[in-house]
C-alpha cells in the first residue's frame, strides 16, 4: 500500500482527491492539510511514501515545503500539483529536484499513475508543461534589467528604484522601456507577468 500525504487548501479539491485517491487498491491517503507550514511536522507524523503537494498554499508555498523534505526526509517522494502550465513554475520545480510535477486537471487515473511512478523513483512530468518550457527560450534580459523589473514587480516606483540600485531615475526608466521592448510586452504590468510566468523573477 502507498501511504500519501495530500497538501491542497480547497476544500473540495481536497476533499475530492482524498476519495479519489482512496478509490485506488494501493494507494491510501493517511494524512491531508491545508497550507504548507503544516506539511513537514504530518509528513514526520505520518511517514507517508509521497507527499502530494500544491505548489500555491497559505502561509508557506509547496515548493519550499517540498524543499524541506528532500532535505530532512528524503525518502518521502514529493509530487507536486498546479492548477498554471507556467514554465517557470516547471523549472523552479525542477530546481527544487521534486519527484514529479502535474496539473491539477490531470485525469484521476494519471494522478494515481504518478503517484505509483514518484513511489517507485521515477521522475514524472506532465507533458504539456515539459513542451512549454521546452519552447521557451533562454531569459532575454541582463541581470540589471531583471534587478531593476524585480523591484518594479514588488511595486518600489521608479525613484525608489534608482536609489537602491545607485542609478538615476532616467536610467531606471530606460530599462523599463528596454524590458517592455525585449519582452514585446504591451507595458510595466505586462512585462513583469510574462517575466513572472517564465520563472525570470
Amino acid at each position: 500500500m502507498i501511504r500519501v500525504l495530500l497538501a491542497e487548501d480547497m476544500h473540495m479539491v481536497r476533499g475530492a482527491l482524498v476519495a479519489l485517491l482512496n478509490l485506488e487498491p494501493d494507494i491510501e491517503v493517511v494524512a491531508e492539510v491545508d497550507s504548507g507550514d503544516k506539511i513537514v511536522a504530518m509528513v514526520r507524523q505520518h511517514r507517508p511514501d509521497v507527499a502530494v503537494i500544491d505548489i500555491d498554499l497559505p502561509i508557506l508555498d509547496g515548493l519550499t515545503a517540498a524543499g524541506t523534505i528532500r532535505e530532512t526526509l528524503p525518502e518521502v517522494r514529493t509530487l507536486m500539483l498546479t492548477s498554471l502550465a507556467r514554465p517557470g513554475t516547471l523549472r523552479k520545480a525542477l530546481a527544487a529536484r521534486v519527484d514529479g510535477f502535474i496539473l491539477k486537471d490531470a485525469p484521476p487515473a494519471q494522478l494515481a499513475a504518478a503517484i505509483r511512478d514518484v513511489q517507485q523513483g521515477k521522475r514524472v512530468v506532465d507533458s504539456q508543461l515539459a513542451l512549454a518550457a521546452w519552447d521557451q527560450g533562454e531569459c532575454p534580459l541582463t541581470d540589471r534589467e531583471l534587478d531593476v523589473l524585480r523591484l518594479a514587480a514588488s511595486g518600489t516606483d521608479a525613484p525608489d528604484i534608482a536609489q537602491v540600485l545607485s542609478l538615476s531615475v532616467g536610467t531606471v526608466r530606460n530599462y523599463l522601456t528596454m524590458v517592455i521592448s525585449k519582452l514585446n510586452a504591451r507595458n510595466r504590468v505586462d512585462a513583469i507577468l510574462i517575466a513572472q510566468d517564465a520563472g525570470w523573477i
